[in-house]
């Protein structure tokens, strides 16, 4: 199997190349992500714990979902198609807005990623991939933020940047 390429950008998230995924966080490369979080109508946060197969950050709680666009790949069609192969499930997405950071793993793999970050809403219980999640939960939005604070080692070190991103910009928007 062929492994997956990432697009590479600059600053202003304009496509500058692809690189295999894997080299890119070896080479702390900047490439194109996204981040989705699905909310439900009690402003909860549909949280999932990663697979403990996973290369990185295995059985850590992050967001709803997260991956990497493919080329020629809008962010929303791309955060589609990932919520349904994580999640199991379909629901409109709305970017919210976009920001870069740089992340390093244990392993010596770095995240530097200009990320999408967009919202959903749903209120079923997901299918699971169990491929790629191995759990998952409703979580209060301030809970999330008081847990993070207690239990930092319980979530992906994206998710604790992300989900901080996120919070300041639904307190300052109406969303």
């Amino acid at each position: 199997m062929r492994e997956e390429s990432v697009i590479l950008v600059n600053t202003k998230d304009e496509q500058i190349g692809l690189m295999p995924k894997l080299e890119a966080h070896e080479k702390a490369a900047l490439h194109r992500a996204f981040s989705v979080f699905v909310l439900n109508n009690k402003n909860e946060i549909m949280l999932q714990q990663r697979a403990k197969h996973k290369y990185h950050s295995p059985l850590l709680w992050t967001n709803t979902c997260c991956s990497h666009q493919r080329d020629g790949e809008t962010n929303i069609q791309a955060g589609s198609r990932r919520l349904f192969e994580e999640m199991g499930f379909k629901t409109p997405l709305k970017e919210l807005f976009h920001f870069i950071y740089k992340a390093p793993f244990d392993n010596g793999l770095t995240e530097h990623e200009l990320d999408h970050v967009m919202i959903g809403y749903y209120n079923e219980d997901p299918k699971i991939n169990p491929d790629e999640v191995e759990s998952w939960k409703w979580m209060d939005i301030e809970e999330v933020k008081k847990d993070m604070i207690v239990n930092p080692e319980f979530y992906t070190v994206w998710f604790k940047i992300i989900f901080d991103q996120f919070y300041h910009f639904i307190e300052e928007h109406t969303i």
